[in-house]
């Protein structure tokens, strides 16, 4: 049995900053930092629900107004039911309002980076979640390209893995990440399968550190 490490699990004080820099390995390398376009961000979480919010305020809102109009003809006690049945009722609009307020306040937390390991999306509202996705472990890469999408000139990346899935929402130049993301995991995958001195000289294998240039030098 060789002879146990007993620092390897001795904490570090000063990594309490919730940042990428927190969990990357002390090897890893930074390829590309990006964010979603804020505008576009902002603008979907607007219209995700938009026509169902417009229709139910404009159904309620009717009914509000010719109560509110008949008011003095009301009995004092009704309106304790009202309030609540119309607070209640309303539930779509403030899913809506809580959307967009949440990508609001959501934004300044969302970052996706990208390693020669893995895939890392840092995101929440009030704590911080880390998300990994390993190159090895992706099965597959989709594009969705909407029309909002093509107004802001952004796509929603799509990655399925083994045990996960998750969306990179609205990507600047996401043509250009699908392509370098689709190659690094086919390059690590055939390292996987071909792990042997068979391969180029400059790649010898899985658990050497990838080789490969930076796939994301030339990301605007």
């Amino acid at each position: 049995m060789g002879k146990i490490d007993e620092n390897y699990f001795r904490m570090d004080d000063n990594m309490q900053a919730n940042t990428i820099e927190d969990i990357l390995d002390y090897d890893e390398s930074v390829l590309l930092r990006a964010k979603p376009k804020k505008g576009a961000y902002i603008f979907n979480a607007v219209m995700r629900m938009l026509p169902i919010a417009v229709v139910w305020m404009i159904f309620d809102g009717f009914f509000i107004f010719a109560m509110a109009f008949n008011a003095d003809q009301m009995p004092v006690y009704i309106w304790f039911i009202i309030v609540p049945f119309f607070a209640l009722h309303l539930t779509p609009v403030w899913i809506w309002l809580g959307g967009i307020i949440s990508a609001s306040a959501g934004y300044k937390n969302i970052e996706y980076v990208f390693t020669e390991k893995r895939i890392i999306i840092r995101k929440g509202v009030v704590g911080i979640d880390f998300v990994n996705i390993y190159y090895s472990d992706i099965k597959g890469v989709n594009l969705r390209v909407g029309v909002i999408d093509r107004m802001f000139k952004v796509g929603d990346i799509y990655i399925s893995a083994a045990r996960q899935s998750e969306v990179l929402f609205d990507i600047p130049n996401p043509y250009f990440i699908l392509k370098k993301i689709q190659g690094i995991v086919v390059d690590i995958k055939t390292d996987i399968i071909f792990p042997n001195d068979l391969r180029p000289k400059e790649n010898h294998g899985y658990k050497t550190k990838y080789r490969g240039r930076n796939q994301f030098d030339d990301y605007e």
